[in-house]
């Protein structure tokens, strides 16, 4: 049985992945608000907006995570194909849930629908990351730590989606974010805890390409356009400062 660490970096790889979390339900849900303030094209974008962030948040925390993840006795390395396909599946199913809260009439069956999809979708999306791993030995997994982890991606998403239905100050927002990032942190380390790992000695080649060929340059990447966002949809106006403008305006425009 090969011996795990989920933090040969120390505590830089789950404090960092934690921020990337935070950030991205942060970004999420102030998108998510300014959504719900709008109509038509405008309602649309910002939820594709909000679903990219949270999408994005999720997916970043948990291959930043995974920059510190090794086994002893083994190289790891990861299947592109497969790990791009997790992306890919956290943006979709996020951006189902988003969608299902942002046009449903019925608020409670919408947040119960949106949960339940995005909370698969992140289960998903971190369990196709864990089958994109390649390395010297058998990966097995304990069913009802799996069961926990799937259960808390769920709640999280649940609550991620409630929150952006019912908390509208600044300062709420920073509040459920904070709290959001350390559920899907939970959901990831609960997941984690689930592996073990039967080592085989070798000397072949592992297929697929380490976590600093691709992992940490995507994660980058990644990273920056979470915090090009966060910058655009800080100095963006709200719909109320929008309205003010507007009505400021007018007597302007009349005595013209």
């Amino acid at each position: 049985m090969g011996h795990l660490d989920h933090a040969t970096f120390g505590w830089l790889t789950p404090v960092l992945s934690y921020a990337m979390a935070c950030i991205g339900a942060a970004l999420g849900l102030r998108c998510t608000v300014r959504a719900l303030g709008a109509t038509g094209r405008s309602r649309r974008n910002w939820l594709l907006t909000a679903a990219s962030a949270l999408g994005t948040g999720i997916w970043t925390m948990h291959f930043v995570a995974m920059l510190g993840f090794g086994v002893h006795g083994t190289e790891i390395r990861y299947d592109v194909p497969l790990t791009i396909l997790s992306l890919l599946v956290a943006m979709t199913v996020v951006c189902a849930g988003v969608f299902a809260v942002g046009y449903g009439r019925e608020r409670g069956r919408a947040l119960l629908i949106g949960g339940l999809t995005t909370g698969l979708g992140v289960a998903s999306m971190h369990y196709l990351g864990m089958a994109a791993v390649r390395l010297h030995g058998d990966v097995t997994y304990d069913p009802v730590m799996v069961g926990l982890s799937v259960l808390i991606a769920v709640v999280a998403a649940t609550a991620a989606l409630w929150a952006a239905l019912n908390i509208k100050s600044a300062v709420a927002v920073t509040l459920a974010s904070l709290v959001m990032g350390a559920a899907v942190s939970s959901m990831h380390y609960t997941g984690m805890f689930a592996v073990s790992v039967s080592v085989t000695p070798s000397g072949e080649v592992l297929p697929g390409a380490t976590a600093m060929q691709f992992i940490f340059p995507l994660a980058v990447g990644l990273g920056s356009y979470l915090f090009l966002t966060s910058a655009f949809v800080a100095l963006s106006p709200t719909s109320g400062e929008r309205e003010a403008t507007a009505s400021a305006q007018r007597p302007v425009e009349l005595t013209h």
